[in-house]
Protein backbone atom coordinates (compact mmCIF):
# COMPACT_ATOMS: atom_id res chain seq x y z
CA UNK A 1 0.00 0.00 0.00
CA UNK A 2 1.26 3.57 -0.74
CA UNK A 3 0.69 7.04 0.99
CA UNK A 4 -1.76 7.84 -1.84
CA UNK A 5 -2.95 11.01 -0.51
CA UNK A 6 0.55 12.84 0.55
CA UNK A 7 1.90 11.56 -3.15
CA UNK A 8 -0.71 13.17 -4.77
CA UNK A 9 0.19 16.13 -2.65
CA UNK A 10 3.89 15.58 -4.03
CA UNK A 11 2.54 15.04 -7.52
CA UNK A 12 1.06 18.34 -7.59
CA UNK A 13 3.69 20.53 -6.04
CA UNK A 14 1.71 21.60 -3.23
CA UNK A 15 3.20 22.20 0.41
CA UNK A 16 3.32 18.73 2.60
CA UNK A 17 3.98 19.19 6.03
CA UNK A 18 5.74 15.66 7.61
CA UNK A 19 6.34 14.40 11.01
CA UNK A 20 8.45 11.89 11.75
CA UNK A 21 7.41 10.57 14.86
CA UNK A 22 9.52 7.80 17.09
CA UNK A 23 12.91 6.77 18.43
CA UNK A 24 16.64 7.09 17.90
CA UNK A 25 16.21 5.77 14.58
CA UNK A 26 13.91 8.62 13.44
CA UNK A 27 16.25 10.76 15.14
CA UNK A 28 19.73 9.81 13.67
CA UNK A 29 21.42 8.97 16.66
CA UNK A 30 25.45 9.51 16.55
CA UNK A 31 25.30 10.37 12.80
CA UNK A 32 25.63 13.56 10.84
CA UNK A 33 23.08 12.09 8.20
CA UNK A 34 20.03 9.65 9.31
CA UNK A 35 17.21 8.44 7.43
CA UNK A 36 15.02 11.52 7.21
CA UNK A 37 18.25 13.67 5.63
CA UNK A 38 18.38 10.63 2.80
CA UNK A 39 14.75 10.68 2.85
CA UNK A 40 13.94 13.91 2.02
CA UNK A 41 16.44 14.37 -0.71
CA UNK A 42 14.61 11.44 -2.06
CA UNK A 43 11.60 12.68 -1.76
CA UNK A 44 13.11 15.73 -3.45
CA UNK A 45 14.56 13.90 -6.57
CA UNK A 46 11.21 11.97 -7.56
CA UNK A 47 8.59 15.21 -6.76
CA UNK A 48 10.95 18.01 -8.09
CA UNK A 49 7.83 20.35 -7.75
CA UNK A 50 7.28 19.46 -4.45
CA UNK A 51 7.44 21.25 -0.94
CA UNK A 52 8.00 19.39 1.72
CA UNK A 53 8.50 20.49 5.48
CA UNK A 54 9.46 17.45 7.32
CA UNK A 55 9.74 17.60 11.11
CA UNK A 56 12.09 15.48 13.36
CA UNK A 57 10.25 14.48 16.46
CA UNK A 58 12.17 11.05 17.04
CA UNK A 59 13.50 10.85 20.42
CA UNK A 60 16.34 8.46 21.86
CA UNK A 61 15.29 5.99 24.30
CA UNK A 62 11.26 6.05 23.49
CA UNK A 63 8.91 3.94 23.39
CA UNK A 64 5.31 3.65 21.77
CA UNK A 65 4.04 4.53 25.76
CA UNK A 66 5.80 7.66 25.54
CA UNK A 67 4.81 8.40 22.15
CA UNK A 68 1.16 8.07 23.15
CA UNK A 69 1.71 10.71 25.94
CA UNK A 70 3.34 13.22 23.40
CA UNK A 71 1.49 12.65 20.14
CA UNK A 72 -0.63 15.49 20.88
CA UNK A 73 2.03 18.19 20.95
CA UNK A 74 4.52 16.88 18.74
CA UNK A 75 2.25 15.37 16.00
CA UNK A 76 -1.52 16.59 16.44
CA UNK A 77 -1.23 20.35 17.20
CA UNK A 78 1.29 20.38 14.04
CA UNK A 79 -1.38 19.42 11.66
CA UNK A 80 0.59 17.14 9.19
CA UNK A 81 -0.36 16.04 5.43
CA UNK A 82 1.52 12.72 6.98
CA UNK A 83 2.89 11.14 9.84
CA UNK A 84 5.81 8.36 9.65
CA UNK A 85 5.42 6.19 13.30
CA UNK A 86 8.76 4.31 13.95
CA UNK A 87 8.87 2.67 16.65
CA UNK A 88 9.85 -1.64 18.42
CA UNK A 89 13.42 -1.94 19.29
CA UNK A 90 13.12 0.07 22.78
CA UNK A 91 9.28 -1.26 23.36
CA UNK A 92 10.94 -5.03 22.63
CA UNK A 93 14.13 -4.72 24.99
CA UNK A 94 13.17 -2.86 28.22
CA UNK A 95 10.65 -5.17 28.65
CA UNK A 96 6.96 -4.50 27.14
CA UNK A 97 5.15 -7.17 25.78
CA UNK A 98 4.00 -7.75 22.18
CA UNK A 99 0.28 -6.75 23.48
CA UNK A 100 0.99 -3.25 25.27
CA UNK A 101 3.27 -2.49 22.06
CA UNK A 102 0.54 -3.18 19.80
CA UNK A 103 -2.00 -1.16 22.06
CA UNK A 104 0.23 1.54 22.35
CA UNK A 105 0.84 2.14 18.78
CA UNK A 106 -3.13 1.67 18.56
CA UNK A 107 -3.33 4.84 20.56
CA UNK A 108 -0.87 7.12 18.35
CA UNK A 109 -2.93 5.81 15.37
CA UNK A 110 -6.29 6.55 16.61
CA UNK A 111 -5.11 9.56 18.34
CA UNK A 112 -4.56 10.76 14.80
CA UNK A 113 -6.84 9.88 12.87
CA UNK A 114 -9.26 10.97 15.33
CA UNK A 115 -8.06 14.26 15.46
CA UNK A 116 -5.98 15.53 12.55
CA UNK A 117 -6.52 14.50 8.97
CA UNK A 118 -2.96 13.55 8.71
CA UNK A 119 -1.89 9.78 6.68
CA UNK A 120 -0.20 7.60 8.78
CA UNK A 121 2.89 5.55 8.08
CA UNK A 122 4.22 2.61 9.69
CA UNK A 123 7.66 1.94 9.80
CA UNK A 124 9.52 -1.29 11.35
CA UNK A 125 13.07 -0.47 12.65
CA UNK A 126 16.05 -2.05 11.41
CA UNK A 127 16.87 -6.14 11.72
CA UNK A 128 19.47 -7.50 14.03
CA UNK A 129 22.57 -9.36 14.04
CA UNK A 130 21.51 -12.65 15.12
CA UNK A 131 18.87 -15.18 13.95
CA UNK A 132 17.29 -15.47 17.93
CA UNK A 133 17.22 -11.35 18.10
CA UNK A 134 15.56 -11.31 14.67
CA UNK A 135 13.25 -14.22 15.70
CA UNK A 136 12.52 -11.46 18.85
CA UNK A 137 12.00 -8.44 17.44
CA UNK A 138 9.84 -9.39 14.48
CA UNK A 139 7.09 -10.47 16.54
CA UNK A 140 6.84 -6.77 17.23
CA UNK A 141 7.35 -6.00 14.03
CA UNK A 142 4.07 -8.33 13.40
CA UNK A 143 1.97 -6.02 15.75
CA UNK A 144 3.12 -2.85 13.63
CA UNK A 145 1.96 -5.24 10.42
CA UNK A 146 -1.32 -6.45 12.10
CA UNK A 147 -2.43 -2.82 12.77
CA UNK A 148 -1.46 -2.04 8.67
CA UNK A 149 -3.49 -4.40 7.87
CA UNK A 150 -6.55 -3.83 10.39
CA UNK A 151 -6.61 0.49 9.74
CA UNK A 152 -5.67 0.07 6.03
CA UNK A 153 -2.13 1.78 6.44
CA UNK A 154 0.96 1.87 4.38
CA UNK A 155 4.03 -0.03 6.12
CA UNK A 156 7.37 0.37 5.41
CA UNK A 157 8.93 -3.21 6.42
CA UNK A 158 12.64 -1.35 7.33
CA UNK A 159 13.73 -5.07 8.65
CA UNK A 160 12.53 -7.00 5.57
CA UNK A 161 14.73 -4.24 3.22
CA UNK A 162 17.83 -4.54 5.38
CA UNK A 163 17.68 -8.75 5.42
CA UNK A 164 16.83 -8.59 1.75
CA UNK A 165 19.85 -6.62 1.09
CA UNK A 166 22.15 -8.60 3.26
CA UNK A 167 20.90 -11.50 1.45
CA UNK A 168 22.34 -9.94 -1.58
CA UNK A 169 25.68 -9.77 0.22
CA UNK A 170 26.13 -7.11 2.08
CA UNK A 171 27.45 -7.31 5.20
CA UNK A 172 25.29 -6.77 9.11
CA UNK A 173 27.89 -4.94 10.44
CA UNK A 174 28.77 -2.61 7.92
CA UNK A 175 25.46 -1.17 8.62
CA UNK A 176 25.60 -0.63 12.09
CA UNK A 177 27.38 1.45 14.57
CA UNK A 178 29.39 0.17 17.77
CA UNK A 179 26.67 -1.38 19.22
CA UNK A 180 25.36 -3.61 16.55
CA UNK A 181 22.09 -1.97 16.41
CA UNK A 182 21.83 1.72 15.72
CA UNK A 183 22.73 2.24 11.82
CA UNK A 184 25.06 3.79 10.70
CA UNK A 185 24.99 6.15 7.33
CA UNK A 186 24.74 3.49 5.19
CA UNK A 187 22.16 1.62 7.14
CA UNK A 188 20.36 4.95 7.16
CA UNK A 189 20.60 5.25 3.88
CA UNK A 190 18.81 1.62 3.40
CA UNK A 191 16.14 2.56 5.97
CA UNK A 192 15.13 5.60 3.81
CA UNK A 193 15.13 3.40 0.24
CA UNK A 194 12.97 1.02 2.18
CA UNK A 195 10.70 4.33 3.26
CA UNK A 196 10.52 5.49 -0.12
CA UNK A 197 8.59 2.34 -1.15
CA UNK A 198 5.82 3.67 0.25
CA UNK A 199 6.22 6.88 -1.82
Amino acid sequence: MKAERTIAKLIAGKPVVMVAFGDSLTYGWMVGKGYLDYFKEKIGEKYPDSEVSLINRGIPGDTAQGGSHRVEVDVIRRKPDCTLVQYALNDAFVGYSQEQFKANIEVIVTSIREQCASEIVLISSVCLGSEKENAFIERFYDQLDALAHDYQLPFARVHEYWKKKIAEGVDFESLVQFDNVHPNTEGYRFMAEAVMEIF
